[in-house]
This record gives C-alpha cells, structure tokens and sequence, in this order.
C-alpha cells in the first residue's frame, strides 16, 4: 500500500486531521507522514490548516480511482464472505456501545454505577477477542487494513486502564472510532455504500 491511498483514505474518515491521525491510521512512520501531506498539499489534493489537513475535490477524485484499484487486485468472494461475517460482531458492538450509553436502554448512563461499567469493559475484552481473527483475516485479504488491529488494541488498554472515554468518544482514537473507520473501509471494499448499509441496519 503507498502512503497516498491511505492517507487520503484517512482525511475522508476524519474530516480534518493531524499528522498523528495519518500516521496512526496508515501505520506510516511518523518521519514520513509530514512529507507525504506535503506532497498531497502541493498536488493539490489536500489543504492544511494549522496543523490539521482536510480532503479537496480534487483529492476525493484521486482516492476514488486509488480505490478502484485496489479493489481491482483483491479477492471479491473472499471479501464479501469475511464482510458477511462481520455482521454479528457489529451488531454486538453497536448492542455494547448503547448500553454503555444507556441503563435499561432508556436511562442515560451517568457512569457512577462502577459495577455497571465494569461489566460494559469485560464484554468489550471478550468482543475484541472474539474479533481478532476476524479482523487477521481481513488483513490478509485487504493488507492495508493492518494498523487496525493495534488501534484497536490501544484504545482498548486505554479504556481497562480506566480510560473510559476511550470506548465511544468521537474525535479521538477510541474503540467506536476505529471501529466505524474499518466498516467504512469494508463497505468500499466490498463494493457497497453507507447508504445501503444503513437501509439494512447494519451501519453505526
């Protein structure tokens, strides 16, 4: 994988990002990252503002067709099978990240109910578990997909170690935000769109 789809990739997920949230996502060293959004910048496919960088059209255009390419040298059938799998392990995290919103399903958590918490973390322990192969496989079939597993992993210690914001925040790296950036990396590469991904009910 070049740097250039993936860091393109990761200024459509994010809206705005920084170098770090590049480099995170692409897995790049972090020596090379600046340079790569500078060349983006320059070919104008990127724009920064202060320390953050943003997609523009001509940049939307590019990643589609660096798109179409790798889709164009991966494994269709073996693609749509492992995105058929992932469907239970979504609805389960998308049941845990509800209840770790709401108590009963209808009382909004206020987290004072440290038993109730606890118990969120451990079933998030046991999912993460249950997905890692899942998620191996779907790197051997997709290899740009690989700094996934340790995002996932970061967010996840950060979260047992008492972190908890780490399990659904948006803006930072939390678990929620990896994983809504993966299925959005499994809905192109299985040729699907959001759209009709959330129509069956299977989108965050």
């Amino acid at each position: 994988m070049t740097i250039e789809l993936g860091a393109l990739q990761a200024l459509r997920l994010r809206g705005r990002a920084t170098v770090g949230d590049v480099g995170a996502a692409t897995g790049a060293p972090a020596g090379e990252v600046g340079p790569a959004l500078a060349e983006l910048t320059a070919a104008g496919h990127c724009e920064q503002a202060r320390d953050r960088y943003k997609l523009t059209r001509a940049g939307r255009d590019r990643l589609v067709e660096l798109l179409a390419a790798e889709r164009a040298t991966l494994d269709q059938g073996a693609l749509a099978a492992a995105y058929d799998d992932f469907d239970a392990p979504n609805s389960a995290f998308k049941q845990l990240v509800t209840d770790w919103q709401l108590k009963d399903g209808a009382t909004p958590n206020d987290h004072t109910d440290a038993e109730y918490d606890a118990k969120i973390v451990h079933r998030l322990g046991e999912l993460h578990e249950g997905f890692t192969p899942l998620l191996d496989r779907l790197v051997g079939l997709a290899p740009r997909l690989a700094p996934y597993a340790e995002r996932f992993g970061s967010a996840l210690a950060r979260v047992r170690a008492g972190e908890h914001t780490w399990l659904a925040r948006p803006m930072i790296d939390s678990y929620h935000t990896v994983w809504f950036e993966l299925h959005e990396d499994l809905i192109g590469l299985a040729g699907r769109s959001r759209a009709a991904e959330a129509a069956a009910g299977r989108a965050e």
